[in-house]
């Protein structure tokens, strides 16, 4: 007797259960019931298990009987002719989709040439198995399986031309790369995604080698002249926002030029660039706190009392103006009406961002790396034909992380680019390494890929032979531009009196538990003094009950609440946070005392 569970509920029991097993997927096939349905025979725990819920991961396979496929050439004509379509196929129980669960019990062949008499089902294609980013990826079956994921996480990063009508689109926070390409190493998914249409990257010639060392942990040497010929080049785009909101009263924002007696008037110069109906014009050249669109605000809060009070009328300013480290030129100036029909002004504005010092590159296997040094041209070594490389790649990236198809793809690049040719990389079925070997030794190079190279200061051969070619690489949207930040001192919060946070707020840079040992190690402990004192305070307290004392500036003297006058008061230093917790405690009722050890 074999237990029968259907999506985890027991329904009965059968005798046969193998032959129960092959009766339901036959009639699943022949589409008598749902093909929504999988089963699975666990056979060491003897059970049937049934699944037709929802949320369950299924794929497709080819159906395999007796050693042959299902799908035949006949089929794949008609296909072609769209006679019949992949609904069919599924309806006619030649392609079934099967679960995690129902895969135990079956025995998939990779390729048609594996099929034997034990196979149950065939893959469409072994490249199915990835996503579409993922199998953009070229030679990925030569890689270890965490970087071909790396490689795709990395794709989605990447800069290219995400939209062909960005010119006329508000996006938030959009990189443009000027001059994409199409990769010369891809595989049949660039060629189903259309690829071309929107590309993300750039073929450049890459030589694996180290320069002086500023190319370890994986940080990359770029050419300056590859960068001043436009490699990597790409502009930031970004959106300022605002509207005439609408409040009680009748009252309503206006935008224009804020008159000199509006509460938080900022300066003449940070208006300079308004024009009369207070909105910036296109192509003006903003910085760090430039007013880009000029507004005022009526009063916050109308009172009774307020009616009689002059200053209570003035508006206040409320302005967009650039944010801390921003800079740019203003792109497009856009007016509308949002859905309750109030004005709506938005501002584009663009920056032009070239490679720099601490910009993230990748190519497509998870190889991610920053830019160490950017070297100029009559430095950079070069091969015995001339050939200068574009991008410096550090071997040590190699051997840990196993990424084969970089040097292929590599060594691919090279013979499409002297052949004038796309070559074909796809996942499990590539042009093999060996023919693109013999390929490289026809058009006159070394088949491994390697060449003489010169050292580009001194003008010596280079003892050692230096891997050489064409690769697709991307610029990162992580760019040291949006990321660099520092601070000395600056704006605090108002209830812990410690700095903002985060780089927007220009806020402070924290010092952990870690940080700490890092400067006890290093021999530098006498530095958290001053790095722990970002709250600082001093306050008075009475010596007798311990309390946190009063001090009262206008009379010049501290008195204690509990105690009165005629007691020691001392100034301590103590972290204004350690004194909220302080207040914290006496909300609780509890009892709080400081014992003042002797200051001599």
């Amino acid at each position: 007797m074999v237990e029968v569970y259907l999506n985890s509920k027991f329904v009965g029991t059968v005798d046969d259960a193998p032959a129960f097993v092959a009766k339901i997927r036959e009639d699943r096939r022949a589409g008598n019931i749902t093909s929504n349905l999988n089963i699975y025979h666990n056979q060491e725990s003897n059970e049937v298990l049934i699944e037709s819920s929802r949320g369950r991961a299924r794929r497709p396979l080819i159906v395999v009987k007796d050693g042959q496929p299902l799908l035949t050439e006949k089929y794949l004509k008609q296909l072609e002719k769209n006679e019949i379509s992949w609904s069919d196929l599924v309806k006619q129980g030649i392609i079934e989709y099967l679960d995690a669960s129902e895969e135990e019990n079956v025995l998939v062949a990779f390729f048609e040439k594996d099929i034997t008499s034990e196979h149950t089902h065939l893959e469409i294609t072994p490249l199915a198995m990835f996503g579409l980013t993922t199998s953009l990826v070229p030679y990925s079956n030569y890689n270890q399986s965490t970087r071909v994921n790396a490689g795709s996480k990395n794709q989605k990063q990447a800069l290219g031309l995400y939209a062909s009508n960005y010119s006329v689109r508000m996006d938030m926070d959009v990189n443009l790369l000027h001059y994409p390409q199409a990769p010369i190493v891809k595989s049949i998914m660039h060629d189903i995604s259309n690829y071309e249409k929107h590309p993300a990257g750039q073929n450049i010639v890459v030589a694996v080698m180290s320069y002086k060392g500023y190319n370890m942990e994986d940080a990359i040497i770029l050419n300056k002249a590859s960068i001043e010929r436009g490699f990597g080049r790409s502009t930031y785009y970004r959106p300022s926002v605002s509207e005439e909101l609408r409040y009680s009263g009748g009252l309503i924002d206006q935008i224009s030029i804020p008159d000199k007696d509006v509460k938080g008037y900022k300066s003449e110069h940070d208006y300079r660039f308004l024009e009369q109906d207070g909105i910036i014009y296109p192509e003006a050249q903003v910085a760090e706190g430039d007013v880009v669109i000029g507004k005022t605000s009526p009063p916050r809060f109308l009172s009774s009392l307020e009616e009689y009070n002059l200053a209570a009328g003035t508006r206040r300013e409320s302005s967009v103006a650039m944010k801390h480290g921003e800079q740019g030129i203003v792109d497009f100036v856009l007016l509308t009406e949002n859905e309750e029909g109030n004005r709506l002004v938005q501002v584009r504005l663009r920056d032009e961002r070239v490679p720099e010092i601490g910009d993230k590159f990748t190519s497509r296997h998870g190889q991610k790396g920053v830019v160490g040094l950017i070297v100029p041209e009559s430095d950079m070594p070069f091969s015995a034909s001339g050939i200068k490389p574009d991008l410096i790649f550090s071997p040590h990236g190699i051997p840990s992380r196993m990424t084969i198809s970089h040097l292929i793809e590599i060594l691919a690049g090279k013979v499409g680019a002297l052949s004038g040719r796309y070559v074909n990389g796809t996942t499990f079925d590539a042009e093999p390494e060996e023919k693109l070997r013999e390929e490289l030794k026809l058009l006159g190079f070394r088949e491994n890929g390697v060449e003489t190279f010169y050292n580009g200061v001194t003008g010596e051969i280079m003892p050692a032979k230096i891997f050489v070619g064409n690769m697709y690489y991307l610029k990162l949207k992580h760019l040291v531009a949006n990321k660099i930040h520092s601070r000395a001192r600056g704006p605090i919060q108002l209830l812990t009196r410690q700095p903002t946070e985060g780089r927007a707020k220009e806020g402070g840079l924290r010092l952990g538990e870690m940080e700490k040992d890092t400067f006890v190690a290093h021999g530098a402990s006498l530095l958290l003094k001053e790095r722990f004192d970002s709250d600082k305070t001093v306050v008075p307290v009475c010596e007798n009950c311990g309390l946190i004392a009063i001090r009262d500036e206008y009379k010049g003297k501290s008195y204690c609440t509990v105690c009165g006058e005629n007691v020691e008061i001392s100034d301590v230093e103590i972290s204004y946070a350690f004194k909220l917790i302080l207040d914290e405690f006496k909300s609780l009722g509890i009892y709080q005392r400081l014992h003042l050890e002797d200051k001599y």
